[in-house]
């Protein structure tokens, strides 16, 4: 496993980073607590040292399982949460108001049995609460030491240059990290992140870089799925199925399907290579259900190096996404 610094700080993480999102969720999908333990000594064996959990995942049960996992080799894992979303039935259980955010940590601190946070995301933008409000309680945290990092997720543009801006006006932590989605499939936030974090020296951590698991290499041409991820995701999400079983998507997989066979390796080792190759990507997010999966993606750092330059081109030719304006006005154009 190789390490990557996160942004314009001095924190190296594992450039492959382990989600927790399932863990200690019931149903299909979760991963029970005995087996996310296991995964993730597994994780810390091979070398990572950076975990990614959420409080709102699992309703709180991730953060616990995380923490009972790493409590007696603390000091191996980078640790990330983060805050945002509704924790409770009251009007102040949610969004990033001071009130919400100072009593979310103090009980992810709880949940995963730890004196600080290593790194926390805003995980949305709050329409109500100030961003200035927000960003001062981060800084205290920060100063009071139950928070080293801060990092934001899902944000616009225009909104973390903001919160950049705000925080080097008035001194206050800023953050090193912004979560996405990310993949062969999903290219959006390529129009204004990458340069954005590459000219202000945030670290792009992306999630879902297997598409929701279509890059995974079982689906096919009309075969709607029965089963899995990609079968029970509402249409209006964005994993649904109508939304990645597209003419482009499915000519992304025929190129996978050539370089899988060519290099003899799996198609989720392929999309994970092709994300740590990207500018500005300092660790990618595996969201694993199950230790085979765990081991597959865990050899996609040795994929990277395997693939060829031309090979991460033929991928990225087949993905481009079409560029609307001023995008496409500014690449004919705007060269100088």
């Amino acid at each position: 496993m190789k390490f990557r610094s996160l942004g314009k700080s001095g924190l190296l993480v594992s450039e492959l980073c382990l989600g927790t999102m399932v863990f200690g969720e019931e149903g299909p999908r979760g991963t029970d607590k005995a087996t996310a333990i296991r995964m993730i000594h597994r994780y810390l064996e091979k070398g990572g040292n950076h975990i990614d959990t959420a409080n709102v995942y699992a309703g709180g049960r991730s953060e616990e399982i995380v923490g009972e996992a790493v409590k007696d080799r603390r000091d191996q894992v980078v640790l990330a949460t983060k805050v945002r979303f509704p924790m409770g039935e009251g009007p102040n259980d949610s969004g990033l108001s001071r009130h919400h955010i100072l009593n979310s940590v103090e009980d992810s601190l709880r949940r995963l049995g730890t004196e600080a946070i290593d790194l926390l995301y805003m995980h949305c933008w709050d329409p109500i609460t100030p961003i200035e409000e927000s960003l001062h309680a981060l800084d205290d945290l920060v100063s009071a030491g139950k928070v080293r990092y801060v990092g934001i997720s899902n944000f616009k543009a225009w909104q973390l240059m903001k919160t950049l801006a705000l925080s080097e006006a008035n001194g206050w932590a800023r953050a090193v990290a912004a979560q996405y989605q990310y993949s062969l499939v999903m290219r959006d936030i390529e129009a204004e992140f990458k340069d954005l974090c590459l000219s202000e020296g945030v670290g792009l951590t992306p999630w879902g870089p297997l598409g929701g698991s279509f890059l995974s290499g079982k689906y096919r041409r009309g075969e709607r799925p029965q089963h899995g991820r990609l079968a029970v995701m509402p249409d209006d999400t964005e994993e649904a199925w109508d939304r990645r079983a597209t003419e482009r998507n499915w000519a992304i997989l025929d190129v996978m399907d050539d370089i899988a066979a060519n290099y003899n390796l799996t198609h989720s080792q392929i999309a994970l290579a092709w994300v740590l190759a990207q500018p500005a990507v300092a660790s990618v997010i595996i969201g694993v259900r199950t230790p085979e999966q765990l081991e597959d993606n865990l050899k996609a750092t040795d994929a990277q190096a395997q693939l060829p330059a031309e090979e991460i081109e033929r991928l990225n030719d087949v993905s481009a996404p079409p560029l609307g304006y001023p995008y496409r006005f500014i690449k004919v154009y705007g060269n100088r």
